[in-house]
């Protein structure tokens, strides 16, 4: 080969690493720019505002730490939505303090396990605001048999209608903490969360309740159903329903009663024989020792209190800590099952329309299903209440959801 052609043959090599070292010098400083942009990305700074009023047109919150004032209701066709994280608080100095979400408007929350939202009040004191409030208009079947019926807490709205499906909205990963006031003119205490004849297309899942003064969930109505839910340290009723609600897809429920706490479960059908109720799987009901009623003149210290035709179907469930309660020389033992009157037993009980299945139950007075008085004999057909020592009850992951100031609620 002659001395050109070698040459040539040499600088050809040489251009190509020349190329390729180019190449990778190139490549590392996309790389390197890359880096730097990602490490650029920043987290947005909350905000901050006062929610009050009447909300009339959709409207979003962004994250944030807000303000709520008064009793801010959401209006027909219009949206309220929170995005995750994000805190609302309130303050009793400022009077009454509520969210109301009208039949027809919508309340619209994701949050998630490690970024819930949290409705909370300044001074941490139970009772000191009135929770959620949610209407709809799905069927209901309120005193003598009504399809409608006025609400008891102090809004005075009408509920109750004939749209099984109604969608008041998305709750998923909320937490209220010390709702139960009394409103205006309300005859009774609100709840943490309250629903009136809310139906099918509303979902609730992954909802906190955290020291209220009155029940944490109650539902009037309706056939709207929810999945885990968790009750904790509510004065009255971890869980309470009336006027008919029908739920069908109910799952994972966790009640813990501490301090002060009523029934588990208060359920009634307001003293109607209706062909349908509810069905809830996986139910832990759960109450810590030392736990005290109310009140010592309205004893209520059951799990399961079923009375003016409660029914429906209940299935793996833990009671566990039910025991008797002292007032003077009167013993009150805490039964795993109580039937409160004559109808419920013959028309629920004895007619087949009231089930409790594979049941675990420890530390509790009574684990056989009784009456409220002697006259009262409670017998559930075969079947009808099964005791198991396998059941799991409520299976449900702790997480900043369900965490209050370092605490796990979910014990």
């Amino acid at each position: 080969m002659g001395q050109l052609a070698l040459y040539q043959q040499k600088n050809q090599k040489n251009n190509m690493k020349k190329s390729f070292f180019t190449l990778l010098l190139f490549a590392g400083l996309f790389a390197s720019c890359t880096s730097n942009d990602d490490d650029e990305v920043s987290t947005p700074t909350p905000k901050t505002g006062e929610i009050t009023g009447e909300i009339t047109s959709d409207v979003t919150y962004a994250l944030g730490n807000y303000t709520l004032k008064g009793i801010v209701k959401v209006k027909p066709g219009a949206t309220l939505t929170f995005d995750a994280g994000s805190t609302i608080t309130c303050d009793i100095a400022t009077g009454d303090n509520a969210l109301v979400v009208l039949n027809g408007g919508k309340l619209i929350i994701n949050g998630t396990a490690s970024q819930p939202v949290v409705f909370t009040e300044k001074n941490k004191t139970p009772g000191n605001w009135g929770g959620i409030i949610m209407y709809g208009d799905a069927p209901i079947t309120a005193a003598s048999g009504a399809a409608t019926a006025l609400s008891e807490d102090g809004n005075v709205q009408t509920y109750g209608g004939t749209n099984p499906t109604h969608n008041g909205g998305t709750l998923r990963y909320v937490r209220v903490e010390y709702a139960g006031k009394k409103l205006g003119d309300g005859q009774k205490e609100n709840n943490a969360f309250t629903f009136y004849s809310c139906g099918s297309g509303t979902i609730l899942d992954h909802l906190v309740a955290y020291k209220g003064a009155d029940d944490g969930y109650e539902f009037f109505g309706g056939t709207v159903s929810a999945t885990n839910l968790v009750s904790y340290g509510n004065f009255d009723d971890a869980f309470d329903w009336q006027d008919g609600w029908r739920g069908q897809n109910n799952e994972n429920w966790y009640a813990y009663q501490t301090s002060k706490g009523n029934f588990g479960m208060e359920i009634e059908a307001s003293n109607n024989n209706n062909a349908f109720g509810p069905k809830i799987s996986k139910i832990t009901l759960r109450k810590a020792a030392g736990t005290t009623p109310e009140s010592d003149t309205d004893i209520q210290v059951d799990a399961f209190q079923f009375k003016k035709e409660g029914n429906g179907e209940y299935d793996n469930i833990i009671i566990d800590g039910y025991g008797d309660y002292t007032v003077g020389s009167t013993v009150y033992h805490g039964s795993a099952v109580k039937i409160q009157d004559t109808n419920t037993n013959t028309n629920q009980v004895n007619g087949g329309k009231l089930k409790l299945t594979n049941v675990k139950i420890v530390n509790t007075a009574v684990t056989t299903p009784i009456g409220a008085t002697d006259a009262i004999s409670v017998s559930f057909p075969a079947g009808n209440f099964t005791t198991s020592t396998s059941a799991t009850g409520a299976s449900i992951n702790n997480g900043n959801w369900s965490n209050v100031d370092g605490t796990n609620l979910v014990q």
